[in-house]
């Protein structure tokens, strides 16, 4: 069949998610929906508001929102008329967005895939697998290299900086100590290393490494690089959406020990994660197709809904 998915929400993980999308052999983008008028795409853009009079022409709609306060506050009204994918990554509030998510979209009759993306997402998954091995898991999660948005944005606050950007980077000798099955060593501040970009005069650059160092909350006791370079030599190096990371998982298996691993490096953090989005609205379309109701998230859904091949496909080639 060939699912009918539309976008609501057009920043970096929307524009990557419509670019993936036309990119499906089963799948067809209906449109975006915006509350800007004007937007950079051939695709059709309709105004948010008008949403729920498309209801029946679209068969999955993708959340491209932001997990701060756009998904808290949009995704249950949009569960009550559409089956949803989300990418909400507030950890600690997953549990209820799950519960609130599982009333609209069971009272509706459709299906919302929530946290989907990498982490939470395909990290979850692994999360889980890895440590259903091992009677006594050792697991230790570790991000990037990546560019972290809330830390980029706290170096560029600081008075004198023209241009910042931050990335965390796993350390080596914790990723050795993980998969050596010494993961209770490793705390979130001695796995990660902070590494900063910055632009600015010189007259300001020790007062602004001063301040970036003891910033509370945010480099404050983690290990923290900081390298000031010209405005070309950032626009050049610096523009990109890089992230990743690994979960590691060791133990004890009789006599033996095992370790289990699972990375990614990406190029873009939003084309990744729009990539899990859509497949996973492959996954959503098929479980509403077969009567399917209320939220779902990556530990639920059946790998093969993902692909666009047959199940009898799946277990004559790679099972």
């Amino acid at each position: 069949m060939t699912i009918t998915t539309a976008i609501v929400g057009y920043g970096n993980l929307g524009r990557s998610a419509e670019t993936l999308i036309k990119a499906q052999p089963d799948m067809e983008l209906f449109g975006i929906f915006s509350r800007r008028t004007e937007l950079d795409t051939d695709t059709p853009v309709y105004p948010v508001d008008s949403i729920n009079d498309y209801a029946d022409k679209i068969d999955v709609l993708y959340l491209c929102l932001g997990s701060a306060t756009d998904i808290p506050e949009q995704a249950v009204s949009f569960a009550e008329h559409f089956t949803t994918v989300d990418t909400y990554d507030n950890h600690k509030q997953i549990p209820d967005h799950y519960a609130r998510m599982d009333a609209a979209a069971r009272e509706s009759g459709n299906v919302a895939v929530v946290a989907t993306g990498w982490d939470p997402g395909l990290f979850s998954l692994n999360r889980v697998i890895g440590a259903s091995l091992f009677p006594e898991p050792q697991q230790n999660t570790f991000w990037g290299r990546g560019l972290s948005q809330g830390h980029s944005n706290a170096i560029r606050g600081i008075e004198g900086v023209r241009f910042g950007v931050q990335y965390t980077i796993p350390r080596e000798d914790a990723i050795a100590a993980a998969k050596a099955g010494r993961g209770s060593e490793i705390d979130g501040k001695s796995a990660h290393l902070r590494q900063c970009w910055v632009v600015a005069d010189e007259a300001d650059q020790d007062r602004i490494r001063d301040t970036i160092v003891n910033m509370p909350d945010y480099f404050v006791g983690y290990q923290t690089e900081v390298h000031f370079i010209s405005e070309s030599d950032f626009q050049r190096d610096h523009q990109g959406l890089p992230h990743g990371g690994h979960v590691i998982t060791s133990g004890t298996l009789g006599a033996s020990k095992s370790t289990v691993e699972f990375a990614l490096d990406l190029e873009s953090n939003p084309d990744f994660t729009a990539a899990a989005l859509v497949a996973y609205g492959r996954a959503a379309a098929r479980l509403a197709a077969d009567g399917a109701t209320g939220a779902y998230t990556v530990l639920q859904v059946p790998p093969y809904l993902l692909s666009t091949k047959s199940l009898e496909d799946l277990l004559r080639e790679d099972v």
